[in-house]
């Protein structure tokens, strides 16, 4: 059985990642709207890179794979504006999208598999010392909760995606990739 849900995006011109943090300010009536609905129902929401269009007005070409988004705390600024900090869930990938009158897409989609927590493979064992020099560099926020993280593919890859300077095409195809052992190559890959 394939795991699909009917999920409403907000495309942005930026990639969420799992696990990662998120300041979003929100003022669009179709985006009050969908987290009213979304918190009645106790339901997410889902973050895709905007491919062509703009982030407000009209509706975006969302990018074919996301990430749940889970709001973790929410403010209002001094300026009256809606500001919420969200947290990456899991991944999905989008099979067809439709757009309500009021300009919201939802979209049909099948969630990715969850990563594996496969121990670092021996030749992307230097990406741990990388993200333990970044993360004294980033901050606390960054830290593991657990030590063992550090040695777990899925984490530390999708920790070094978060904080190198990567471009928002490369984060986003980083999303597609199932295997996190793949991820890290790629991120290997990447580095001067």
């Amino acid at each position: 059985m394939t795991d699909t849900a009917s999920l409403p995006l907000f495309p942005l011109h930026t990639v969420l990642l799992p696990g990662a943090a998120l300041g979003l300010r929100v003022f669009e009536r179709r985006y009050l709207d969908m987290l009213r609905e979304c918190s009645r129902a106790g339901t997410a929401f889902g973050v895709c890179l905007i491919l062509d269009g703009e982030e407000i007005g009209a509706p975006a070409l969302p990018a074919a794979y996301g990430v749940e988004a889970r709001i973790e705390d929410f403010d209002v600024g001094a300026d009256g504006v809606l500001v919420l900090r969200l947290r990456g869930q899991r991944r999905f990938h989008v099979d067809h999208t439709r757009v309500r009158d009021n300009g919201l897409i939802i979209a049909e989609v099948t969630w990715c598999a969850a990563d594996s927590d496969d121990e670092l493979q021996p030749e992307h064992a230097l990406m741990a010392t990388v993200l333990e020099h970044i993360i004294e560099q980033a901050g606390a926020a960054f830290a593991p909760v657990s030590p063992a993280q550090m040695e777990q593919a899925s984490w530390v890859g999708w920790r070094l995606a978060e904080l190198l300077p990567l471009q928002d095409a490369q984060r986003l195809q980083l999303l597609q990739h199932d295997d996190p052992h793949q991820r890290l190559q790629a991120l290997l890959d990447w580095m001067p």
